[in-house]
Formats: C-alpha cells, structure tokens, sequence
C-alpha cells in the first residue's frame, strides 16, 4: 500500500490553483458578458492574479509538502519549500504586471483580439508556470511545464489574420514540441534505469545503476535538460526567440522573457541540483559551454540591430534576454563544481528576480512608446525625453539595470553575484567569457539610453499613458529603485533552501 498518497494540503497548492479557478471563471463569464463589458474580465484577472500572489504569504512560515508516497514522507510530487514560494512569487508577479500590460493592449486593438480567450490562456500559462518549482517528480515537472508552454503558442498567434503572429506561433509550437519529445526520451530513459520519478528518490538510486545501463542513464540526464534549456531559449534552442517576441502582442512577448525564462530556470535546477546531483560531472560541463555560447550569440545578436529596422525595440530585447539567459546559466553550471551548490543556485534565482523587475518594466515603457510607434523601432525613441521626461528617465534606468551600471545599482550587484559564483566554483574561464560579453552588451544598452535624451526629429510624439500602463511602469520602477537602494534584499530573499 506504500503507493497511496497523503490527503491534500489545500493551503500549499492555493496559489496555482486559485490561477486555474480564475481562468475557468473569465472563460465562463465570456459567455454571458455582451462586448461592451468585457474589460471587466481583465479585471477580475488582475486581482486573480494579485489574490493568489498573496496567497503566498500564509505559507512562508516552512516548508510544505503534500502528495508524498505513505512509505517515504520524502518522496512528495508539490513541495512548497523556500525555492518554490520565491520562484511562484516571480511567475505570479511577472503574469501580474504582463496581465497589466495587457488590459491597455486589448482596449487599444478595439476587439480585434479575442478578450475571453486572452485571458483564460494567460491564466492556464500562469498556473503552469506556478506549479512547476513546487513539482518534485518527473511526470509533474513535463505536464507543469507543458501547462505553461501550450496556452503561450496560442496566446503567441492570437492576432487574427496577422500573418507574422501566425507565423511566429507555428515556430514557437514546433520548435517547442521537438524539445519536449527528446525530454520525455530522457524521462522514460531515467525511470528504465531508477524505476522511479521522485526527483529525491532518483538522486538515489541513479548513483546505483547496473554498470550495463550507466550509458542509459547519462543520456536520460542530457535529453531530460533538453526541454528546460528551450524554455530559457539557451543557444542552439534559441532561434524562436525574436520572431516570437515580434509577433506575439507585446505584453505576451514581456511575458514570455520573465514567466517563460522563471519556468525553464527552475525546471533546470530541479532536474540538475536535485534528481541528478551524482551526474554533476555530466550537466556541469554542459551547462557551462551553454551559458557561454548562450551569453554570446545573444549580445551578439543585440549588437546587430539596426535602429531604424521595424520592430528593432523588441528584437533588441529578444536578443539581449538570451545574452541574459547566459548569465542566468552561470550558477547552475557553477553548482556542478562547487562545494556550497545552494549558494550558487541562490545567485540564479538572485538574477532572475533583478532581471523580471527591470526587464518587464524595460517592455512596459515599449509598449507605451509601441501605442503611437508601431513599428516600435529603435530610432522611435529618438527624443523621448523632450516628449515624456519620466518615462524616458525609467527606461533610461532600466537600460543601465540591465547593463550593470549605476545608478542600476541592482544590475551591478545581480552581475557581480553571479560572476563570483563562476569564480568560487573554478570556473575562471567562463568568468571571463561573461567580462568580455557584459562590455559588449553595454554598447548596445549604452547606445539605446542616449538616443533617448538626444534632440527630436521634428515634432516629439506625446505619449498619453493609460491607467494600467502607468501601474505596471510605476510597480517595476519602485521595485527596480528600492532594490538598488537596497540589494542585499534581494539575496537573502533567495536563499532557495533547496536541501
């Protein structure tokens, strides 16, 4: 009887399923709501979104965890531990302020897109996204994260009749679906060899395999990774990343850098710190080459723009969020060599909050600029601080976060974080890499900042700002300055507590 499970603790798995509960509700209400009122269903996602990011809060005082086998109290498939309630607060926050974002999206493309179905995808995608760092087994992780991937592909070509948006859609799906294939490869290779899908009880039992199935089980630990290192767009699983941001609506590009990149982060962690911590010697080399191929062809890539390209404002941040996806690698990577793998990890999800506040806000002032630009190119940011001082200001900060220069002070700290944790693991090499790729990517930052305070050509556009565009710029503002004032917060607010 030891594969009977506990009963349920409701009060752990709260927040991804108050998500799920409210995207069932809007989907509902679509049907009866006439189209004059159907901006409430924007609404009534937001403050689902905001109850179950406070819904956070009753569970910090330890660690829970429920659907655990009867015979091992170890082997549970949702933990709600320290690493999970901060990565669930990530997810929840970034669907927050995309949701934000979007409530202005929608009314500007005056029902050409269709609001019920927006919002119940952008729901179902959250409490994926929600539920997969608190998901301890194998079958939970791949349908967590398949939850989160598959409302994304629709919510990417939801623009009727755009031909890009379509397009974009259909990449990201089969790009997608080939990463997921060769992960479940791998998943049904590790379960040949451990006979389990409890990450605790595969760290266990994977360091016993027969001599004959240790090729087996290596290979099941590489094809596992696969589908996670798509999520954080790392190279050569990159290549969806700016037709999908270009042609998805701007809020679900924002969406799609944060919540996307937090899913594939901590999957990663998951499966490498946890379940295959005795393959270190596997997954560390391995991560370390794709966190330095993946810093480079991304800041590459973003050196490349050219300013007055349509849509160059946002391939500029597709690229520059795959050269950050490469310093996000870096401490996992460092984790395989070091002797405290916690701290490591600890700077991973250090950066990953520092880059959710600063990038979302970075695409909350594009999406501004996008209402009266829609080719939303580089050079359309020419003079924005003659048009709107402040927002040019934020933006501006928001550069400089990204770059790691003060007054980003955030961005500085994030940045020193992680190359420190290359550096105590021994892995001065790809310290260096990351030195070289940080000045190369503040060139292009750089070059974006000053446009912003040079003079007009002709008349600067007036940028009107909606009420939900104002909340999401001012939340990230605010947390961005706070969090340089302070960043010292940010790292003991990550501590994962993992082990």
């Amino acid at each position: 009887m030891s594969s009977l499970v506990q009963s349920v603790d409701w009060l752990a798995i709260a927040p991804p399923t108050l998500t799920a509960v409210v995207g069932l509700v809007v989907l509902v209400a679509d049907l009866f709501l006439g189209d004059a009122k159907k901006a409430v269903l924007g609404w009534v996602s937001v403050a689902g979104l905001a109850a179950s990011a406070l819904l956070l809060l009753p569970i910090l005082d330890g660690d829970r965890a429920t659907f655990c086998l009867t015979g091992d109290a170890r082997a549970c498939s949702y933990t709600a531990d320290r690493f999970t309630l901060v990565i669930q607060f990530l997810v929840l926050g970034g669907a927050l302020l995309a949701a934000l974002l979007s409530v202005t999206a929608l009314k500007d493309a005056n029902r050409e897109l269709p609001e019920g179905e927006y919002w119940f995808l952008l729901l179902s995608s959250a409490a994926g996204a929600a539920l997969l760092p608190a998901s301890r087994d194998l079958a939970t992780l791949i349908v967590a994260l398949e939850v989160a991937s598959l409302p994304a592909f629709a919510l990417v070509g939801i623009k009727r009749g755009d031909k890009k948006s379509s397009e974009a859609a259909l990449k990201f799906f089969l790009s997608s679906v080939t990463a997921t294939a060769v992960s479940l490869m791998g998943v049904s290779f590790v379960y040949a060899t451990t006979g389990t899908l409890y990450l605790t009880q595969i760290a266990d039992k994977i360091q016993h395999v027969d001599g004959q199935f240790h090729t087996l089980a290596q290979a099941g630990v590489v094809l596992t990774l696969v589908g996670f290192a798509f999520k954080t767009a790392a190279v050569p699983f990159h290549f969806w990343v700016p037709d999908t941001y270009v042609g998805a609506p701007l809020p679900i590009a924002a969406y799609l850098s944060v919540v996307g990149k937090a899913v594939g982060f901590s999957g990663l962690i998951l499966v490498t710190v946890v379940a295959f911590p005795s393959y270190a010697n596997v997954w560390g080399p391995a991560l370390a080459a794709l966190a330095a191929l993946t810093m480079t062809v991304g800041n590459v890539g973003a050196l490349r723009q050219q300013a007055t390209r349509a849509y160059s404002a946002v391939r500029l941040l597709a690229w520059s969020s795959v050269g950050q996806a490469g310093y996000l690698l870096v401490p996992i990577a460092a984790a395989a060599y070091s002797k405290d793998a916690q701290k490591a990890i600890g700077s991973t999800v250090a950066y990953a909050l520092m880059y959710a506040a600063v990038n979302l806000g970075a695409f909350a002032v594009a999406a501004l600029v996008g209402r009266t630009n829609s080719l939303n190119r580089i050079s359309d940011y020419r003079g924005l601080y003659a048009a709107s001082p402040l927002s040019a200001l934020l933006l501006g900060f928001f550069l400089l976060c990204l770059a790691g220069l003060p007054p980003g002070i955030i961005g500085l700290f994030a940045k020193v974080t992680v190359f420190s944790a290359a550096v105590d693991a021994g892995l001065g090499w790809l310290a260096v890499v990351m030195a070289v790729n940080v000045v190369i990517a503040l060139f292009y930052y750089l070059q974006w900042t000053t446009l912003l305070f040079r003079a007009p050509e002709g008349e600067p556009a007036k940028h009107r700002v909606p009420a939900p565009l104002t909340a999401a710029i001012a939340l990230t503002a605010v947390l961005g300055i706070a969090l340089s004032g302070a960043p010292q917060l940010v790292l003991r607010f990550s501590a994962t507590g993992l082990f």
